[in-house]
């Protein structure tokens, strides 16, 4: 590296960003706050509430939990579609505005198929908000702040998942109505606060880079391991996200104070996950911090599989929580590394990464409800298999390597 470049490098890592940059980032926070934050992890302390007021049936409660699934991947797909017809600006507003619908019209509970119709429209602005929320404002980013800008975009995600196991139980006080109301209210303030945020022009384009047939073949091979490693993502997560707390209320015996207690960790942890890990890759590189994350998470996901004992469970639910939001910038981040400078490609990566890891989550919490009713009720055994698909994650990451080594 020649001494123009170390220089022009380190001018960049101590590069300020502007007011108008920071508020693009604040614009990505509330969108990841309301979209997928308060959209999907709100519903899951709702559940019971829902049951017991007769809403809905608990098997119509489980359903209307899964139609977010389905729109998430929905938006995963569509989500570029959306911003081709409509600008990526007014894309994100419009989804922000869906989301935002979508807790007032859940306040009325006309019909499961009402409910079931915005719960899948929350979704679907939460997967379109993923793929269409970092690839909008990082390009304005310096690249040695990237990862930084994509923790602090995506630490809305660890807000929700913490809100959703403290502010929701306060809301319940006033009923489920109010509940609903009050996360509308709140999403439409975020709304209005991010209005004005978007970047409202693409950067100027990059001089296109002549790479070799060789580097284009192993950049392709390394963005499929991605895909793959970031669904596996998604099947190791799952687990502790809808069986932590059962196995420790009922599992382990300690009642669901306890477990709650544990979810409000996780939610925790969850907070410093983009920031801890968006850092993580500015400093070593966003391959290498992904591949010391899955095996953290390999290992966390295996000792919930084997230990009962309550400060080795405490540990690894911060790991898990750390790991659930933190994947997302380290994934982007990759995305980053291996396709630079070209930021049409990157949006194309990224939506393919997103889907990827939607279309397994939905599978992983199909497959493991079935595996774990038809196993009587066997933690241990789900936890492993989470455990199994990181693992495996993990060694791919290293063959792979290992053959580009060699090459």
């Amino acid at each position: 590296m020649s001494d123009q470049t170390i220089s022009a490098t380190r001018a960049d890592q101590h590069a300020s960003l502007d007011a108008r940059t920071i508020f693009a980032m604040l614009a990505g926070f509330c969108a990841s706050l309301v979209a997928i934050g308060l959209a999907r992890f709100a519903y899951t302390p709702l559940i019971p509430p829902l049951i017991e007021a007769h809403w809905f049936t608990s098997s119509q409660a489980v359903t209307l939990g899964a139609a977010n699934f389905a729109g998430y991947f929905a938006g995963a797909l569509f989500g570029r579609s959306i911003a081709n017809a409509l600008t990526n600006r007014h894309a994100l507003r419009l989804l922000m505005a869906m989301a935002t619908a979508a807790f007032f019209a859940c306040a009325f509970p006309l019909s499961i198929a009402w409910f079931f119709a915005w719960r899948f429209l929350s979704g679907l602005s939460g997967g379109a908000i993923m793929v269409l929320v970092a690839t909008t404002i990082l390009p304005h980013i310096p690249p040695a702040r990237r990862g930084f800008a994509s923790g602090m975009i995506f630490l809305g995600l660890g807000f929700g998942i913490a809100a959703s196991g403290t502010l929701i139980p306060k809301l319940m006080h006033y009923g489920l109505h109010t509940t609903w109301m009050g996360l509308g209210v709140f999403s439409l303030v975020l709304t209005a606060m991010s209005w004005f945020g978007w970047p409202a022009s693409h950067p100027p384009a990059a001089a296109p880079q002549h790479a070799s047939a060789h580097a284009g073949a192993h950049h392709g091979m390394r963005l499929r391991l991605l895909y793959a490693q970031y669904a596996a993502n998604a099947l190791g997560l799952v687990p502790v996200m809808i069986l932590l707390v059962d196995c420790i209320a009922r599992g382990y015996g300690r009642g669901a104070a306890v477990g709650a207690s544990y979810w409000v960790l996780y939610g925790v942890a969850a907070i410093f996950g983009p920031l801890i890990c968006g850092n993580a890759g500015d400093r070593i590189g966003f391959g290498m911090a992904y591949r010391f994350a899955l095996l953290l998470q390999a290992c966390a996901a295996a000792l919930l599989a084997l230990s009962a004992n309550p400060y080795a469970i405490a540990v690894a639910t911060v790991a898990l929580g750390v790991s659930t939001t933190g994947i997302v910038p380290l994934a982007l981040g990759r995305v980053h590394e291996l396709l630079p400078h070209d930021h049409t490609g990157q949006r194309a990566a990224w939506s393919r990464a997103t889907s990827a890891f939607a279309l397994c989550q939905a599978l992983a919490g199909y497959g493991y409800s079935f595996l774990f009713s038809h196993t009587h009720n066997n933690y241990a055994l789900i936890f492993a298999c989470g455990a199994c698909a990181l693992a495996a994650a993990f060694i791919a990451d290293l063959v792979v390597n290992r053959e580009r080594v060699k090459a």
